[in-house]
């Protein structure tokens, strides 16, 4: 996501612990369109750790204190990112996975697929897709 400070200045965000259906997926307009209904036109905080390799913000964003991050998890718009959890505070972590599995327990969002393509594993399909 993209977000202006007080300056006005353009941040580009990672989601730090979820990872999102790729626009080509089932869910993945829906996933940036609950996105978009928490966060758009809203004050937001980021906790951030790190840049990625593409320079992004890589973090927490709290609107009015909720993290949106889990509520993406929670209303079954993303995968908890269990590759970069170790990244994560133990509390996140936790939350995390156990909103992913409630998530799929109740078969919401992306889950009530059967069995849903990982982002990570679409993109690498994409990779290797020859032309």
């Amino acid at each position: 996501m993209t977000v202006l400070d007080a300056e006005k200045v353009q941040h580009r965000i990672r989601l730090s612990g979820i990872d999102a259906p790729e626009k080509g997926q089932p869910s993945g307009h829906r996933s940036k369109e609950g996105l978009s209904a928490i966060a758009y036109r809203r004050q937001v905080a980021v906790e951030w750790h790190k840049r990625d390799r593409y320079g992004r913000l890589v973090g927490k964003v709290l609107v009015e204190g909720r993290d949106i991050n889990l509520a993406q998890i929670s209303s079954g718009l993303a995968w908890h990112y269990a590759n970069y959890a170790k990244e994560q505070r133990p509390l996140d972590r936790q939350l995390y996975a156990e909103a992913q599995t409630d998530a799929k327990q109740h078969r919401i969002g992306l889950w009530r697929d059967p069995s849903p393509t990982p982002p990570w594993d679409y993109r690498r399909g994409k990779r290797t897709t020859p032309m």
